[in-house]
């Protein structure tokens, strides 16, 4: 019970930290220098300046729109992932819009792009890490895709490149190709802070001395292994190969480990984004323990 406590404050954290600074870069970067964007905030610029709607007015009564319905279809175990920065999000932003400290920042177009992109890819990021959502028109997708099989990716984009071209009508070129640039800025730092961590190396091993590799990756790595039965494509000599996930750090003195053992080894080396399981997603077991 108190480790669901814990961890249920953890993920409220981050989802207000996450909403946090996802305003503060539409305050910082993206209003002052008249960026263009996609998502709510992008929609909510096009409206405020065709028909003068208040910023944190419109993307509060979007964002509760958008969760109405994700509620109604998607259902309460969406809602509860949604809930907070569906309100969270226009309150924070309407204290932000009003700190003068953070207006001005800078006035040059392409370090916003660049310094907006980045916070906002973040921000957004470590929300969708805890399993939540910044809510707005991330839900429309799924609202498609569970009615009409739609890939949510492609959704996604269609409706951010349609809300780019609505801004298109007071912006001129050189400013929608930096809200194309901004986008894209968000966009890779956001698939960045995903797997921040998370990415590792995967190591396959084929060696005669497969035993002693797999014993020094046991009892000197203190890391674990599978061995899996394969067949040379040539002689057809069967042999076993050597698996395993080791952290980045750990991958030069697997090197030096298996070239002691056996020089002519044959190593396969591959980066995984993420790995499940004992000594990564859930408490490691020393060798020693076992």
């Amino acid at each position: 019970m108190k480790y669901i406590k814990k961890k249920y404050l953890k993920n409220l954290f981050y989802i207000l930290a996450g909403n946090t600074i996802y305003a503060a870069a539409v305050v910082m970067f993206i209003l002052p220098n008249q960026l263009i964007t996609g998502g709510t905030t992008g929609l909510a610029l096009f409206f405020h300046h065709q028909f003068n709607i208040p910023i944190t007015f419109f993307v509060s009564a979007f964002n509760t729109i958008m969760f109405l319905i994700g509620l109604a279809i998607l259902g309460k175990k969406f809602a509860l992932t949604t809930i907070i920065s569906t309100f969270y999000y226009p309150i924070i932003f309407g204290i932000l819009e009003k700190c003068k400290a953070l207006q001005g920042i800078t006035n040059d177009q392409l370090l916003a792009v660049i310094c907006g992109g980045i916070m906002i890819g973040f921000g957004i990021g470590i929300v969708l890490r805890v399993g939540a959502s910044t809510g707005g028109v991330d839900i429309p997708p799924l609202v498609l895709n569970k009615k009409f099989g739609i890939p949510v990716s492609v959704s996604l984009y269609i409706i951010d490149f349609s809300i780019l071209l609505l801004q298109m009508i007071f912006s001129n070129k050189e400013q929608v190709l930096y809200g194309i640039l901004l986008v894209i800025t968000y966009t890779v730092m956001l698939d960045k802070v995903l797997v921040q961590g998370k990415s590792l190396v995967q190591v396959k091993i084929i060696s005669e001395r497969y035993e002693d590799i797999n014993q020094a990756i046991i009892k000197q790595l203190d890391r674990g292994s599978t061995l899996m039965h394969a067949e040379t494509g040539l002689c057809r000599n069967s042999n076993l190969v050597v698996l395993s996930v080791i952290s980045n750090r750990e991958l030069p003195k697997l090197n030096q480990l298996v070239l002691e053992i056996d020089p002519d080894a044959f190593v396969v080396i591959s980066q995984v984004n993420e790995v499940k399981g004992r000594g990564f997603s859930t408490k490691k077991v020393y060798a020693e323990e076992l």
